[in-house]
């Protein structure tokens, strides 16, 4: 992984537990919980975002729950989008995002969960393929390019059947049957991560650019969330749409042409996507944002991949908010977070490296 800003690693603090809550409060202990910390903490920490992250933070939270019985976290997946907004409307004290703010919008500031004049954190807690899931009678995979990919979403490539489909899957039997592209209802990380794939790779078939709202006139069946998606292609014999991989389990997808092969998603490619990207540019050293390379042709890369971040503020008004914080974004990037949220949600571990880099970007939570 190219990381060109390592900042000095300081001591870490003891790390934290979190009660279950919500969706979470069914979940187990993991044997790969965090150590417990010396003095267990207390309170509620509160966070918005992504339907991607949903798993992994139940896990994570599972981690918290074995130290300290008495804190609690409640995360609301309801997108991106709208964890983002919460953040900088000050409704909650985390994020969860599959894609980090803009300079510009760091710039404008305005974050209401932080004290003033504080910056932000965001911190590159998982990885993910994107699949790309289909519905075809007696078809369980098809590769496709990326011209292909961006002419059934975009509307062009209408029949199962088509030139395009065929050219690559000379011993499939595809069937005549009308293509149902389905997309997020919401704003939503995933469709930012999944268009942007397409405009880097097919930008004259796919002309909306990486937009994390699905274009108006556009067609295709609109499914709110993650789990939204998943039920409609399920439900919708000759549906295609995208979904994070935690999610899409048993579901028939497609392997994506990167240089001369065609490679199926998985976390192994994730990683190795993200392996040939670098961090933006122009960052603080606690944003830690990726510029993804959806064009890369390393051997087994799959750059049709999120990079979801947690994001908090440098500095709370509330003390016990920000180490509350701190020890959640630590458990979530501890060797031992990393492993659960793999084991349960099939995420790509971050490298030792990055888990340094975010590490001491934590440590600026004040």
């Amino acid at each position: 992984m190219k990381i060109t800003r390592i900042a000095q690693l300081g001591a870490v603090a003891a790390v934290a537990a979190l009660a279950l809550t919500a969706c979470a409060s069914n979940e187990t202990s993991s044997s790969n919980s965090a150590a417990p910390s010396e003095a267990a903490l207390s309170g509620q920490l509160v966070g918005q975002g992504a339907s991607s992250q949903q798993v992994a933070i139940q896990a994570w939270t599972a981690a918290f729950l074995e130290a300290n019985p008495d804190a609690q976290v409640d995360y609301d997946p309801a997108g991106s989008g709208t964890g983002r907004e919460s953040f900088q409307a000050g409704a909650v004290n985390f994020a969860g995002s599959d894609r980090a703010f803009t300079t510009d919008e760091i710039a404008a500031g305005g974050f209401g969960a932080c004290a003033a004049d504080s910056g932000i954190v965001e911190i590159p807690a998982y990885v993910s393929p994107i699949a790309i899931i289909f519905n075809v009678p007696g078809v369980d995979s098809l590769d496709l390019d990326a011209a292909t990919v961006a002419g059934i979403f975009a509307g062009t490539i209408t029949n199962w059947n088509d030139d395009a489909i065929a050219a690559t899957n000379a011993d499939v039997e595809l069937p005549d049957l009308a293509i149902n592209a389905v997309h997020r209802s919401d704003k939503s990380g995933t469709t930012g991560n999944f268009t942007d794939y397409l405009a880097a790779n097919a930008a004259d078939v796919w002309t909306w650019g990486s937009v994390e709202e699905w274009p108006s006139g556009v067609v295709g069946e609109a499914a709110e969330k993650t789990s939204g998606v998943v039920n409609a292609v399920k439900a919708g014999e000759g549906s295609i749409g995208y979904a994070d991989s935690s999610q899409a389990s048993g579901i028939s997808s497609v392997n994506v042409k990167v240089g001369d092969e065609f490679v199926a998603h998985s976390a192994e490619g994730a990683s190795i996507a993200l392996d040939a990207s670098e961090i933006e540019s122009g960052r603080s050293a606690g944003d830690l944002a990726f510029a993804i390379d959806r064009t890369t042709t390393e051997a087994g890369a799959y750059p049709v991949l999120l990079v979801s971040y947690l994001i908090g503020c440098e500095q709370y008004e509330d003390a016990d908010i920000a180490a509350l914080t701190k020890a959640f974004f630590t458990t979530a990037v501890s060797a031992e977070g990393q492993d659960s949220a793999a084991s349960n949600a099939g995420s790509a571990p971050i490298s030792d490296d990055l888990r340094e880099q975010a590490l001491a970007a934590i440590e600026l939570i004040k």
